[in-house]
């Protein structure tokens, strides 16, 4: 039975943490311990109290979460969070959290798989921050803004939208999951006229026209599950373990 410190020394390593400096406050690493054994992997967008329960539930001992649980410090473990926290504890859950080294991994990272399962070239990267590019560059599609459309609206039932004031004909094509604001302002720069986010901002439709820009806010929550499902089955793979997704209805 593999120990929780292997475990966490491939997560360390897959996902080049140490390389990847995340936004102040953000904590990234091993957040919770558990009995020092690890028997199955969950994977989860959020560190929640729900998806913490529905872990436990499912036999997990080890939380692979995007969103973790420390952004700001110190967190006084009261009201919910010593709910949620007392909920691991209790439940043997150890929790992992990795932001962005989960955003721009050029393997299994959320902006990266995206690209894949859209079916673009991926040939670049944008917005640097610390010494890392935090979104991907791609070639547009054969198809168009149509095809692209389509693909986005096939992967994001629920979630897609659009704000088509570009090319119809994009050549290069920029993707940031989850909140794409730092990328509006940098895709003219970048001789981009398309980008493929979670979420954008009421005033990001009028940059949209004013700029002529193609805008596709797919979700926030949607945009980045793709990520930890990633490390969960490498993690799985490795170790010979089983590995679950726990899906919540977010729609934002």
């Amino acid at each position: 039975m593999p120990k929780l410190s292997e475990i966490v020394a491939f997560c360390e390593s897959r996902t080049r943490r140490a390389e990847v400096k995340d936004f102040p406050g953000a904590y990234n690493g091993l957040q919770v311990e558990n009995n020092g054994e690890v028997t199955k992997i969950a994977a989860a967008v959020d560190a929640g109290q729900i998806p913490f329960e529905q872990a436990i539930a499912a036999g997990a001992d080890f939380l692979i979460c995007h969103h973790g649980l420390y952004w700001t410090a110190p967190i006084p473990l009261t009201g919910s969070s010593y709910k949620k926290v007392k909920t691991a504890f209790d439940g043997n859950l150890a929790v992992y959290g990795a932001h962005l080294p989960l955003d721009c991994h050029p393997e299994i990272g959320n902006n990266a798989l995206l690209a894949d399962a859209l079916g673009l070239e991926k040939i670049g990267g944008c917005v640097p921050y610390e010494g890392n590019d935090v979104a991907t560059i791609t070639a547009g599609p054969a198809g168009g803004r149509a095809e692209l459309a389509g693909k986005l609206q096939a992967l994001f039932p629920d979630t897609y939208q659009a704000i088509e004031y570009g090319s119809k004909q994009p050549k290069r094509i920029a993707i940031l999951t989850g909140s794409g604001q730092s990328a509006v302002d940098a895709l003219k720069t970048n001789d981009i006229d398309t980008l493929i986010t979670g979420e954008l901002r009421q005033h990001h439709f009028n940059m949209a026209q004013e700029l002529g820009l193609n805008l596709y806010p797919c979700g926030h929550y949607a945009t980045e599950v793709f990520g930890v499902k990633a490390l969960a089955a490498e993690v799985a793979a490795k170790f010979g373990l089983e590995w679950t997704f726990i899906q919540t209805p977010c729609l934002l």
